[in-house]
């Protein structure tokens, strides 16, 4: 059976954005639970309009946010990947690592386990030299993730894009690089 995936750990596989991913990942961004540390949930518009985005950012770079499935039944789950940070701060120009899966695939270790597969795949086929991950303070979730995957805290910062009064505006930010990732695996 072809699998089309670019790579992929124990469960996962990493592939190109399909047209059949489009109504399952609206629904996802339009759930509230889902979307808790987001300032707002998708409409279906807005969730095309981000994988549109994520295909353009893999056209032009050569990395995304990869549309994830579990390899035993290749059931769509979410993404998890890199994408180039634009806004201005530490780490404008590298890589941020990140992911986002329906509440049904929570818990049972796909983020930890894409994350490091994308950290991988970073390193050693794109070749960066660091990665960095940011998220609300108070999405501890995503925070456990980035310790789990052997990244650093390196600061905090107030989100330029989100309102001073918003729950979300104070963030963390993470960093792993290279050779702190190669030492860990070996």
């Amino acid at each position: 059976m072809e699998t089309n995936y670019l790579f992929e750990s124990e469960r996962l596989g990493f592939r190109p954005w399909k047209d059949n991913d489009r109504d399952f990942f609206a629904s996802m961004t339009a759930d509230l639970e889902v979307m808790r540390y987001f300032p707002e949930t998708l409409t279906k518009l807005q969730a095309d309009q981000l994988i549109d985005r994520f295909n353009r950012h893999m056209d032009d770079e050569g990395y995304t946010m990869w549309a994830v499935e579990r390899k035993i039944d290749r059931v769509f789950i979410g993404y998890v990947g890199l994408l180039e940070i634009t806004m201005a701060i530490e780490g404008q120009g590298h890589a941020e690592i990140g992911w986002r899966l329906d509440k049904r695939f929570w818990k049972q270790g796909f983020a930890t386990e894409g994350a490091l597969a994308c950290l991988a795949y970073a390193f050693d086929v794109l070749h960066m030299t660091a990665v960095y991950s940011f998220t609300a303070t108070i999405n501890v979730p995503s925070e456990t993730v980035m310790k789990k995957i052997g990244m650093s805290k390196i600061g905090e910062f107030q989100h330029p894009k989100l309102a001073c009064d918003s729950p979300l505006k104070t963030h963390v930010l993470y960093k792993i690089e290279k050779q702190q990732f190669t030492n860990s695996k070996g």
